[in-house]
């Protein structure tokens, strides 16, 4: 059998930053090859490399990164190249799907015109023909109503849906080598899978390399062929996946396993008789939430009938695709949306119809994580001052007793002492949701809103954080209403779960029935989608969830490659001469991130503009 084409090379690869006049190391002696049809997987925790890793392959980190080392991509040296020469294959031959897409997304163009600017840069296509290549690749993601969205900001869809505009942008130009960073962190288990049967037929279809970067142990077993283990910028351990899952050889491997969430592992949660018997925390009742008419765009009904209640010491799942409403049942709860009828009731206290006054009282008893936390947290305050804020405003702490309440929560959530004074584009993504965390926190809170708090951390910290949840409740026996597209979070912690599809409820019960006994076909599906942490049980629960659309009568999507659309330029198709100019540069990657790394030294001190992922002895250059 012929030899696979070698796609991506990678030898003696460093990443150092340079921050407050010290070299800091990131990613030290990093060596792989990644062949045609392959699927490499680089895990590890948050802050140990791999992002860094994968952005410094193409020359897309900070100005305060020194590189060093080889990148081959199909035989051509990348590191160090003119920015002419990197926009060809950034896009074409090498496409990245970023773990942020709020922030990796241009907010000031429609989704559309992003993909239909990647597509005219690298093919000739006219705009009809590539706005046409545009909506089937939306349409293939799952987008609601891609015909519509196309004409959207980025603004105007859920996390979830921007995922998949992002991904779906990525996938416009066929590429060689896809670099997935985090590619299904925002998505639920549904639109998860979908997405992983299009990276799989991308795969296998074009003959793509893949380099998988995630903390999701499902997602690799279902996907990865080979696993490199990363921990504090070093490679620990590389092997097969089937190695790596059923015959780990380091600690630190063998931890990160233990640490994944296996459905059906943990024993039932069930309350105290008295807490039972309490009256609820939270009561909603026939709640709906309209967004009103704006010009041609018609009302749009986001919630619709919903009622349930959270006693003290409860903790409802709230699970549902993306877009189904979860978000906006969390946020209304807390009075961060107006209620077009129905009730909320916090501590009997109504919500609906309250005034500002009222509500900044009310909202003392309640903490809120959000699912975004880049553009959650203030970017000109140190994350110190971002906890301590919600103490301070309430004049619950000041001075000495500030100080100490902040270094507490940096302590629950795991985050060194010494970050109280970082800002937070110098964290990675999991460290700043542990921030959003800590601040959620702060006030000890009667009811907790947890919007996907778990979705951006590794599996060795998210279950840390689980079991800090847990201890947390059982001493401040507070409420949560937990949403999430993680079914496996929802095993460990929910004492009852709810699932939501097109604003409406349509199964609740206790954790257990809802998860052993679905009665809804919805429900179903749902939890067939869920990707287990074994490369062999996987495939078995990828068939079976085949065989239940089928008999269902649910067709899959398959991808059609640009080269095969009549829409397209031919397969041969070749990089436009003409100089792409700034719309090359800007689908390559975020603004900030467009200048290629200096392999020097600054002359004087850089904006400390990226995380340190260690804090031991840094590296002079």
């Amino acid at each position: 059998m012929a030899a696979k084409e070698l796609i991506l090379e990678v030898k003696d690869f460093n990443v150092d930053f340079w921050v407050e006049g010290q070299w800091y190391p990131a990613a030290i002696n990093m060596n792989f090859k990644l062949a045609a049809g392959e699927v490499l997987a680089i895990v590890g925790e948050s802050g140990s490399g791999k992002s860094t890793t994968a952005m410094g392959l193409m020359g897309l980190l900070a100005e305060n990164a020194n590189v060093t080392g080889s990148v081959k991509v199909k035989g051509v040296e990348m590191l160090h190249q003119p920015i002419s020469v990197l926009r060809k294959f950034r896009g074409k031959e090498v496409a990245y799907i970023f773990q942020e897409p709020m922030t990796a997304l241009n907010p000031v163009y429609t989704v559309g015109f992003q993909i239909v600017e990647v597509l005219r840069n690298h093919f000739d296509m006219g705009p009809e023909s590539a706005k046409e290549r545009a909506i089937e690749l939306l349409t293939l993601v799952e987008i609601p109503d891609p015909a519509l969205s196309f004409n959207k900001y980025p603004h105007q869809l859920s996390g979830g849906q921007r995922q998949r505009a992002m991904i779906a942008q990525s996938l416009a130009c066929d590429p060689a080598l896809l670099i997935a960073d985090e590619p299904t962190t925002a998505l639920d288990v549904t639109v998860q899978a979908e997405i992983l049967d299009l990276m799989r037929n991308l795969k296998d279809k074009l003959n793509s390399a893949v380099l998988l970067i995630t903390h999701d142990m499902g997602v690799v077993a279902d996907l990865s062929d080979r696993i490199l283990v990363m921990k504090d910028g070093l490679t620990v351990e590389v092997d097969t996946a089937e190695n790596i899952f059923n015959r780990p050889k380091h600690p630190y491997t063998k931890s990160l396993l233990a640490s994944v969430p296996k459905l059906g592992s943990v024993k039932v949660r069930k309350l105290a008789s008295s807490e039972a018997k309490a009256q609820p925390v939270l009561e909603v009742k026939d709640l709906v939430i309209e967004y009103p008419k704006r010009g041609r765009i018609p009302a749009f009904r986001a919630v619709d009938g919903v009622s349930f209640d959270i006693k003290p010491g409860e903790i409802l799942g709230l699970v549902g695709e993306s877009g189904s409403g979860k978000t906006t049942v969390g946020r209304a709860a807390i009075g961060l949306l107006p209620v077009h009828s129905g009730s909320i009731k916090l501590l009997g206290d109504e919500i609906a119809g309250a005034d500002m006054k009222k509500l900044r009282a009310i909202r003392q008893h309640t903490g809120i994580v959000f699912q975004d936390p880049a553009s959650s947290l203030n970017p000109r305050l140190p994350i110190g001052e971002s906890i301590g804020e919600p103490l301070f405003l309430a004049k619950l702490a000041k001075g000495e007793e500030l100080n100490r309440r902040v270094e507490d929560l940096l302590d629950s959530v795991e985050l060194p002492r010494s970050y109280r004074n970082r800002y937070p584009h110098e964290l990675s993504g999991g460290q700043k949701q542990r921030v959003g965390i800590a601040r959620a926190l702060a006030m000890s809170p009667d009811l907790l809103i947890a919007d996907e708090p778990t979705s951006a951390l590794d599996v060795s910290v998210q279950a840390r954080f689980l079991d800090l949840l847990q201890d947390l409740q059982d001493k401040l026996k507070f409420a949560c209403l937990f949403i999430t597209h993680d079914i496996g979070v929802v095993d460990i912690l929910a004492h009852r779960i709810a699932v939501m599809q097109y604003g409406k409820l349509v199964e609740v019960g206790p954790r257990d029935q809802v998860l052993n006994h679905p009665t809804q076909m919805y429900t179903k599906t749902l939890l067939a989608a869920v990707p287990v942490p074994d490369p062999k049980e996987q495939k078995k629960r990828r068939e079976a969830r085949a065989k239940l659309l089928a008999g269902a009568g649910i067709k899959t999507k398959t991808l059609a490659p640009a080269s095969e659309e009549k829409s397209s330029a031919p397969a041969k198709a070749t990089v436009k001469k003409a100089a792409p100019a700034k719309a090359a540069v800007k689908k390559a990657a975020p603004a900030k991130k467009a200048a290629p790394a200096k392999p020097k030294a600054p002359a004087k001190k850089a904006a400390p503009a990226k995380p340190t992922t260690k804090k031991a002895a840094p590296k002079k250059k």
